[in-house]
């Protein structure tokens, strides 16, 4: 079964009107009803770094979960955030935003590699207290455009770091557009197998004529887990390259559609968010 992860936080969070809190909840309960894997709906984070997601636990208070098998995910990039987040009985997973480019983390979270490490050390520390579970997502995984070193053997490296610390779920980022169908297929092919005990995703921004393939040979590596937005929302507002959306839901679902993969999202909830977030932006 494919999992579709709906990461509304990396579509919003580089808009610069702010979107109103009621109208955020009332879409986000839409797609709680959807049926994706996990809504990643918000952020602990600094509100002057991201001022889009400073209502995360206002919208968090207010959702309804009573028709939903949906996770509940939200990106945290310290202890801080992972214990503003734990308490939410309501939240099952944090993101830590790790990066196998140092420069990469330095512009988006302020950390190098040894800084990275001790904070997911202690955001486990906090989810092993409050039964959360930390997804770590290892961004720049297909290269970067900063020259910083890049391999197979690095992928390897900070993966088989990250398990043994007890991750389980991997997903791999290109934010920069520095993927290509080629080295996808290569990283996903080298990786899966390897770790048989690790859930690996794609979370993808390109180009609306690119993603397709890149997606294409994801799946046949293997990978089974993707991110979209719905609208093709987002850019990465740390890496100077926020042209590069998120993969639109609708296209992504369509995707499997035709290429006859089953997915358990329900179209019609789909496409009211959909006629929803169009009032939203063009308020």
């Amino acid at each position: 079964m494919i999992k579709i992860i709906e990461t509304v936080r990396d579509g919003f969070q580089g808009i610069g009107t702010m979107i109103p809190t009621p109208k955020k909840i009332e879409f986000i309960n839409i797609l709680l009803k959807a049926g994706f894997e996990a809504v990643d709906l918000g952020s602990f984070v600094s509100k002057t770094a991201i001022p889009q997601m400073a209502d995360t636990a206002e919208v968090i208070k207010c959702l309804d979960f009573k028709d939903t098998k949906s996770k509940l995910m939200v990106l945290v990039a310290n202890r801080k955030g992972a214990e503003l987040a734990s308490e939410f009985e309501e939240i099952d997973q944090l993101i830590y935003p790790f990066s196998v480019s140092e420069t990469f983390l330095k512009k988006n979270i302020n950390a190098d590699f040894g800084k990275a490490e001790n904070q997911i050390d202690e955001i486990l520390n906090v989810c092993l207290k409050s039964q959360k579970e930390l997804i770590v997502y290892l961004s720049m995984a297909f290269g970067n455009p900063y020259s910083d070193p890049w391999s197979l053997d690095i992928i390897h490296e900070w993966i088989r770091k990250l398990a043994n610390k007890g991750i389980r779920i991997i997903p791999l980022s290109d934010i920069t557009g520095e993927s290509t169908p080629k080295n996808v297929q290569e990283v996903f092919s080298s990786i899966i197998p390897a770790y048989p005990k690790i859930e690996f995703g794609f979370h993808l921004h390109a180009n609306p004529n690119e993603w397709q393939h890149k997606i294409d040979v994801a799946y046949q590596s293997g990978c089974r887990r993707f991110d979209s937005v719905l609208g093709g929302l987002g850019g990465c507002p740390m890496t100077g390259y926020e042209l590069l959306a998120n993969v639109d839901t609708h296209a992504l679902l369509r995707y499997f559609n035709d290429n006859g993969l089953k997915t358990c999202i329900n179209e019609n909830n789909l496409l009211q968010a959909k006629i929803l977030l169009d009032k939203i932006l063009i308020r």
